[in-house]
């Protein structure tokens, strides 16, 4: 008995590291693969680097120690191919993780499970559930190289939404925040939006009359312009609509800045003064409007998915306002105009004005995860799996059937279906991806279900929907998907 315990420690030892042994070459080649099929490369390229690393090149590595070795090792052969192969496999996870750690996050997030594609059941559902946990836990290494400047702007002590809704510098639980979601629908989150007939989608919005016939005068300061509005206006959702509406209207994107990587000053008294700004002056000049008349008002960070980034997006500032002890989100950046390499150009729009947080969430997602003011709130990893669809989309009643993903590999063709109740007439182009140069999926628009869109080529697509009033009018943007065609 005082044998078995005093060899214990040693066989267990030994197991732990045989359990590293053979668990290494399959993280190793679970990353490596995730990587092609993100990347839409050729998985036989990760099988082939998972077979080098277990057992060949441990293999040969021992073949050309031994002619070397004059002295027999106290190690037996099966130890030092079991070192070897720890040691390779560590190195080579190591490797991938530290020069593309942003991409392997996002690879094991939305691709980890790439080996399930196409199969259905409780076990295929049970192993995405635990390789997509697996990834979670890489999210430190993600956040710890992905910096987000606008947090810089960020009050030290945020307050966070209390079941109430009032103000609270507490954490408050994702399970009662509030909020409600019917039927798996994007609702209004509080019980007095649900019964006004003028909130989120508004149909027609035009800027609110203060602020379209402010008088010059009025606009000498930020205090000067806030109290002017809360003078005209009464009611309080019409009053923080003309707030966003002044944000939205008096403030042109810095897109020359934005893309020079240079960006200026972002606190609201330069942003009121120059009258231009990025996403974080946008919402620091939302901010004061509400401090300077008593509305609670709040700076948002964290990442958001635009037309023109990756499905990791890009970081981002966006505003939470209490409004009758309840919560709502805002973004007056994204309901000023739209932005590419020429520039910015100015359309007023109020998607972002009051949206229901489960369609703000599938572009927008807060550093801190109260602010999805959702029942149950979305890890990063979900996030990124969405399918990027702007909130336009579900005001018109659409419901994506499939993909239910943000990257899908097809054969051949890329297939959107969905549910269209109010016969929308509906168009998508495709592109290879970066290059912004495509083709329309079809000859027509459809007021149909489905969308098939046929790929010319192996490579990476990025396939945009457009949605319309007429056969021929003018069309809106949606969203877009992203397919490998192998």
């Amino acid at each position: 008995m005082r044998s078995f315990l005093l060899k214990l420690p040693v066989v267990l030892i030994k197991l732990g590291l045989y359990g590293l042994v053979f668990s290494t070459p399959i993280l190793g080649v679970w990353l490596a693969s995730s990587l092609v099929a993100y990347t839409n490369g050729p998985t036989a390229l990760a099988v082939f680097s998972g077979i080098l690393l277990f057992p060949l090149i441990p293999i040969l590595w021992d073949l050309w120690g031994s002619r070397k070795r004059k002295v027999p090792g106290i190690l037996t052969w099966g130890d030092r191919i079991t070192l070897r192969t720890l040691i390779l496999n560590i190195l080579f996870i190591t490797c991938l993780l530290a020069l593309r750690p942003q991409t392997a996050f996002l690879a094991l997030s939305t691709r980890g499970d790439w080996m399930l594609d196409g199969r259905q059941g409780a076990t295929v559902e049970w192993v995405q559930q635990n390789l997509f946990r697996l990834a979670n836990r890489m999210e430190w290494l993600y956040l710890a190289v992905r910096q987000n400047p606008y947090q810089q702007y960020a009050d030290a002590s945020p307050v966070r939404p209390s079941p109430q809704g009032e103000p609270s510098s507490q954490t408050a639980s994702g399970s009662n925040l509030g909020t409600t979601q019917a039927e798996g629908q994007p609702t209004p989150t509080a019980q007095n939006a649900a019964q006004r007939n003028d909130l989120w989608p508004w149909a027609g919005a035009t800027l609110h009359p203060a602020v379209a016939n402010m008088p010059a005068e009025v606009e000498t300061s930020i205090a000067s312009v806030a109290q002017y509005i809360a003078q005209q206006e009464s009611d309080p959702w019409q009053r923080i609509k003309a707030l966003h509406d002044y944000a939205a209207d008096r403030i042109a994107y810095d897109a020359p800045s934005y893309f020079a990587g240079q960006i200026p000053p972002q606190d609201a008294e330069t942003v009121f003064a120059r009258r231009t700004a990025v996403c974080a002056g946008y919402a620091k000049l939302m901010e004061a409007l509400g401090q300077a008349i008593g509305e609670d008002i709040l700076y948002l960070v964290g990442d958001a998915r635009t037309q023109t980034s990756d499905l990791s997006g890009q970081s981002h500032a966006w505003n939470a306002v209490n409004i009758e002890g309840n919560w709502y989100l805002i973004d007056a950046t994204w309901d000023s105009g739209y932005v590419d390499r020429s520039g910015f150009t100015k359309q007023y729009k109020t998607d972002y004005l009051f949206p229901p947080p489960a369609a703000m969430v599938v572009t927008h997602f807060p550093n801190d995860a109260a602010w999805q003011l959702l029942p149950t709130p979305l890890s990063q990893g979900e996030f990124l799996r969405q399918p990027m669809l702007r909130p336009q989309f579900f005001a018109e009643g659409l419901t994506l059937l499939a993909p239910t993903r943000s990257q899908t590999d097809v054969p051949e063709r890329a297939t959107i279906q969905l549910e269209n109740p109010s016969q929308r007439w509906l168009y998508a182009r495709y592109a290879p991806k970066g290059s912004g140069q495509g083709d329309y999926c079809t000859e027509q628009a459809t007021q149909g279900t489905q969308i098939d869109c046929p790929l010319p080529s192996a490579g990476t697509y990025e396939v945009t929907l457009f949605s319309g009033d007429e056969q021929y009018g003018q069309y809106s943007y949606l969203g877009q998907l992203e397919f490998n065609r192998n």
